[in-house]
């Protein structure tokens, strides 16, 4: 069954404060999961009272000025269905006004409900998918709230997370989801819910999970748990990380610098939950025998944006150092793509989020063909970390800016122990090759420090990027596979056009863009292939283009060196920074760039 997964954000409270303000500042925690527009309902004892606006949410500091009440909704989206308007935005009141619902998910069957309650006089005010729930509602409503909302899921295909509350019971808020992260905190006077756990983590003195086919009751003195056939379930509380529980900047202008200059910090404490202290690879989460590992005979990475370009990274890893074929492959291709998995086949499942709905459903037939599966992840309560049976953790702590970084790192720094330690399993490579590679890796982190130290350095080069109407990165081997991620990292906040090419592909079709007006940005870090790569940014100034190279040694910028295979995390450190200073230099909203949120994924 398809799932999908919209990155929207919920935000619920009960208790003795004045909801309005707790949900806004709830919103503004979750802004990086849309920011099209925000809402919120709040009920001062005797009605619902509502405030919209267009964009962020703090615009609902104006908007709701006056609004007060001890329980409420809220919501921050990114739109899907039917424009960024304020009739579009969250919540969604049902005709009599007897229901509002805010919704984090897709509604596949909408428009076949719609006109069912269309023919039964129901009349509808927006576009949305998420207006159907509440007149679902209405419509099946009999004065049993609980068992309302069990027989209107029943009727929705797609997925959910949903808050809900009832003008009949004015003390209490629903919750349930399907395929959509929820959390529920319960401290001694008051509860919350929210999209992600880090909205109420430190609000919270216990949190807890919704899993998919359960019904939460939300009251001030705790939450009860049904299954879809009214049974209760005793739920058990997640343990949180002190990440979940920050979100400072730190005196950074943007999270994305603050989180550009994490990275060596982020590297350092992903490897060492790997790396023991003999120096050799460990792996807590990894429950693969030496006779499993030597069985393998294919290797396939799948993710999407930028842990896709992670992927790559390690499929040329694989290639070399555990000698399987291997491949990268796009979660929203891989698919449908009807792959040949067996028990011979290892699939690596890359995710920040651990809730991407492609990635997710990767993983998940993966799982059914009986492949091998590895799940790497960023946050410890994510449903990947959950279902999969072997998981590596990333330690990047909480990224909130939308373009990744330091996650994107320290997933690169994971496939890398990964092919070292599958290679030396298998025997493909000897302990002493392997000690010295995990050396290699380790040494990275001072590297990019020495990076970070002189940031202004690329700022001259942003100033270029900036005039050009074109930008093209090009690369060979795992330069390549770095040229995609700079590429992207640019693009998504500086909104300028950017393409990444294997070198060798510029002149199939690509060198008919350059002119004077554009810019080729070279990655050429692997030795063996520099020349190669020198000979192309030849080609594009013989026809006037302007360019950067990046290089080891003898570029416009340069890193320390390495060896080729690592290369990637070092070069794409000043990609990154061209990017921030690039998006600085146009004004653009670095942290929430237009149309984008985080871990977004839409059939």
């Amino acid at each position: 069954m398809q799932r999908f997964f919209i990155m929207c954000g919920i935000m619920g409270y009960i208790g003795d404060e004045n909801a309005t303000e707790i949900i806004i500042s709830g919103l503004e925690e979750l802004e990086y999961r849309g920011y099209d527009s925000a809402g919120l309902a709040v009920c001062d004892g005797k009605e619902f009272r509502t405030a919209k606006v267009v964009g962020s949410p703090s615009g609902l500091r104006t908007e709701a000025d006056g609004i007060k009440g001890k329980i409420g909704i809220g919501h921050t989206r990114w739109a899907t269905h039917g424009a960024p308007t304020v009739a579009n935005a969250h919540p969604h009141t049902s005709q009599s006004g007897l229901f509002t619902v805010v919704h984090n998910g897709i509604i596949e069957n909408y428009a076949e409900l719609r006109k069912e309650l269309t023919e039964n006089g129901f009349q509808f005010k927006s576009d949305t998918d998420t207006e159907v729930i509440a007149q679902m509602l209405e419509h099946l409503y009999n004065g049993d709230l609980k068992g309302t909302v069990g027989a209107a899921l029943s009727r929705f295909k797609g997925s959910y997370a949903l808050a809900i509350m009832c003008r009949d019971y004015p003390d209490c808020i629903v919750c349930a989801k399907l395929s959509s992260p929820l959390f529920a905190g319960v401290s001694s006077d008051c509860v919350y819910l929210a999209s992600d756990v880090s909205a109420i983590a430190a609000k919270s003195d216990r949190v807890f999970r919704v899993n998919d086919g359960e019904i939460g009751l939300l009251k001030k003195d705790g939450l009860k748990v049904f299954d879809l056939d009214g049974c209760r379930i005793r739920k058990s509380e997640i343990k949180l990380k002190s990440a979940e529980r920050s979100s400072d900047k730190l005196g950074y202008k943007h999270y994305m610098l603050k989180e550009i200059m994490e990275q060596p910090a982020a590297i350092r404490r992903t490897l060492s939950e790997i790396i023991g202290e003999t120096g050799r690879l460990k792996f807590k989460g990894l429950h693969m025998t030496r006779a499993e590992i030597n069985a393998l005979d294919h290797v396939v990475f799948v993710a999407c944006g930028s842990a896709y370009h992670v992927g790559t990274v390690g499929a040329y890893a694989c290639e070399q150092l555990f000698k399987r074929h291997s491949q990268a492959v796009i979660a929203s291709e891989f698919r449908y793509m009807h792959p040949h998995l067996d028990e011979k086949t290892l699939v690596i499942i890359i995710s920040q989020s651990g809730e991407t709905a492609d990635t997710l459903a990767a993983m998940r037939i993966a799982q059914e063909k009986g492949a091998k599966v590895i799940g790497i992840v960023n946050v410890e309560n994510s449903t990947i970390a959950q279902e999969c049976k072997n998981v590596v953790l990333t330690k990047a702590g909480r990224e909130i800016a939308v373009a990744t970084t330091k996650a994107y790192s320290a997933q690169l720094a994971v496939v890398y122990a990964l092919a070292i330690r599958l290679a030396e399993a298998d025997g493909a490579i000897s302990r002493r090759e392997a000690a010295d590679l995990v050396e290699e890796l380790k040494a990275i982190p001072d590297k990019i420090e020495a990076i970070l130290s002189e940031p202004e350095k690329i700022k001259p080069f942003a100033d270029t990027a900036d005039r050009s109407g074109y930008i093209c990165f090009i690369g060979r081997g795992v330069d390549y596979c770095a040229a995609m991620e700079a590429s992207l990292k640019l693009k998504e906040i500086s909104y300028i056009p950017c393409e990444a090419y294997a070198a060798g592909e510029l002149k199939h079709g690509t060198i008919s863009l350059i002119d004077k007006y554009s810019l080729t940005v070279a990655l050429c870090c692997v030795d063996e292939l520099k020349s190669k790569t020198i000979s192309n940014i030849n080609e594009v100034k013989a026809r006037n283009g302007r360019t950067i190279t990046v290089s080891s040694e003898g570029g416009d910028i340069t890193v320390p060196d390495a060896p080729d295979l690592f290369m990637p995390m070092l070069e794409v450190i000043p990609m990154q920074l061209l990017a921030y200073y690039t998006a600085l230099k146009r004004g653009c909203p670095i942290d929430k760039p237009r149309n984008l949120a985080k871990s977004v994924t839409v059939e």
